[in-house]
């Protein structure tokens, strides 16, 4: 029976079997799909590659992020940015108020003079984040959980609720991917979250998957 436990997320019963069981089979499942996808995205891989390295800089971009326990580790994406990128923006946030503003309201901006060429249609397509099945399969983080955030932002917007972000590992997408990303507000993404942390479900986990293209599709909030 599955029981409903917030928007869209459903929840199976409890059980200490299946309580025991959960992390096991998710972390299976993490490690079966993540190179499946690897295998079959290989030629997108590639191809993704080339056109950063031709943009001049590294392919990759490593930012530091907080996972499960604490844990910090590199999050990986391909380069989306200018390799100065965060010179770039502390002269912007300097002297704008307003991208100050914005930026401090959801570590974000809609229009970001440090994004590329090429970034600009990889964040949009979510194609920046492929890397970070690497990240999966050292165990960093999962198909499915809470978006990797920095220790600042945990500091900032969680409160008391990190202890429930922090109890699980962050995951490549999750309720706030499906939830509209960027156009929501930093509480509403805190809140999806502890829903998620609080109410483990393999099941949930398929649902919020299978969602996943929809939203990369219709790219709401990706910027």
């Amino acid at each position: 029976m599955l029981l409903r436990s917030g928007r869209g997320l459903p929840r199976p019963d409890r059980g200490p079997l299946l309580d025991a069981l959960r992390p096991v089979l998710k972390r299976g499942f993490d490690i079966a799909g993540a190179l499946a996808l690897l295998l079959m995205l290989l030629p997108v891989f590639v191809l993704i590659a080339a056109f950063v390295k031709a943009d001049g800089g590294p392919v990759f971009y490593a930012h530091e992020r907080v996972g499960r326990s604490g844990r910090r580790f590199g999050c990986l994406k391909f380069r989306s940015m200018v390799v100065d990128a965060d010179r770039r923006l502390a002269a912007l946030l300097e002297k704008d108020p307003a991208a100050r503003a914005e930026w401090e309201a959801c570590r974000k901006l809609k229009r970001d003079p440090r994004v590329t060429w090429i970034g600009r249609f990889l964040r949009a397509s979510s194609l920046d984040e492929l890397p970070q099945l690497l990240n999966v399969l050292r165990g960093e983080m999962s198909l499915v959980g809470p978006r990797p955030v920095q220790a600042a932002e945990l500091t900032m917007h969680y409160g008391a609720a990190a202890e429930h972000y922090l109890s699980v590992r962050p995951g490549i997408t999750g309720l706030w991917q499906v939830s509209g990303r960027s156009d929501t507000s930093y509480a509403t993404r805190v809140a999806l979250d502890v829903r998620y942390a609080t109410n483990p479900s393999l099941l949930a986990d398929l649902l919020i998957l299978l969602r996943t293209p929809a939203a990369v599709l219709l790219r709401r909030g990706a910027y």
